[in-house]
């Protein structure tokens, strides 16, 4: 049972790392591969906070300043790599933050404050799984309200075409540096989560092959679509220990069953699951007079 429930809430924190990417990459067009990088600054800040201040207060109260604290210096790492690096396009600013995820993670390798190559320990569990979805659904109605709001259009006009935006007055790096920002703080949160779920933190939990699989949820679930990212992120998360559940001889062979699967999935939809679509829910429709 503890096993299930640590999978719940594990989909859980990919959706808020994968809505956070999605942010960057589906909705601004602006392509990210260090998003591992501010998951792991927010894991590691959550974690100090919770570790080495010992405050007398309630558990909770704890996870909620350690979750604010991870949220603001993940997204001040945003800041910092955006501005020198959002002026880049493609490929050139792929490099650029796969690069800037590596550093992060070299850093608390040779942090022994934090444990450096052995990993944080004893950090208290303080995450739980309504924590856990309390942040998902605020999340999602961040995500929601932001698009349909002014600066979710401005956004989404730049990935559409950067140079039209601009030719109408939008100030697009203002806009790919708020999104690059608010993407990098819910991958924070996220960390946050995940460091007060697992116990345990340590610089190979943030290699660059994590960038890549968050990546790969989003692109499964349909770039630009809240609903896509959320469905990807489950799928990535619980497919590879479904197949290690079928038996030792499927899952010596889980990985290569779980790429084979994806290749198709892929074929099959190349725009993702759900395309730039949303799932919505209507409760019946009012009656014409």
């Amino acid at each position: 049972m503890d096993y299930f429930l640590y999978l719940t809430q594990m989909c859980g924190i990919f959706m808020i790392l994968a809505m956070g990417l999605n942010l960057i990459n589906g909705l601004c067009g602006q392509f990210s591969l260090g998003h591992a990088g501010f998951w792991a600054v927010g894991a590691y800040t959550g974690a100090a906070f919770s570790v080495f201040t010992n405050l007398p207060l309630p558990g909770f109260i704890i996870l909620l300043i350690a979750c604010l604290l991870g949220f603001i210096t993940a997204a001040i790492a945003g800041l910092i790599i955006g501005i020198p690096c959002l002026r880049l396009r493609g490929d050139y600013l792929a490099i650029a933050t796969l690069g800037f995820g590596e550093i992060i993670r070299i850093i608390f390798m040779n942090m022994d404050s934090v444990g450096g190559p052995r990993g944080f320990t004893d950090i208290p569990k303080l995450s739980n799984l309504f924590w856990v979805y309390f942040f998902v659904v605020l999340s999602i109605i961040f995500c929601a309200n932001l698009i349909r709001g002014g600066y979710g259009r401005a956004i989404i006009s730049i990935r559409e075409d950067e140079i039209a935006a601009e030719s109408m007055g939008i100030q697009t790096f203002k806009y790919k540096t708020l999104a690059f920002c608010i993407g990098a703080g819910m991958a924070g949160l996220a960390g946050v989560l995940f460091a007060h779920t697992t116990q345990f933190i340590s610089p190979n939990n943030f290699t660059f092959m994590w960038s890549v699989i968050i990546l790969l949820m989003i692109i499964l679930g349909g770039l630009g679509s809240i609903s896509g990212a959320i469905i990807g992120a489950v799928i990535l998360t619980l497919l590879p220990e479904l197949l290690r559940l079928l038996g030792p001889t499927v899952s010596e062979w889980r990985m290569v069953i779980y790429s084979v699967l994806l290749i198709l999935l892929m074929l099959a939809k190349p725009t993702g699951i759900l395309g730039k679509k949303e799932i919505t829910f209507s409760f019946g429709k009012k009656e014409k007079a």
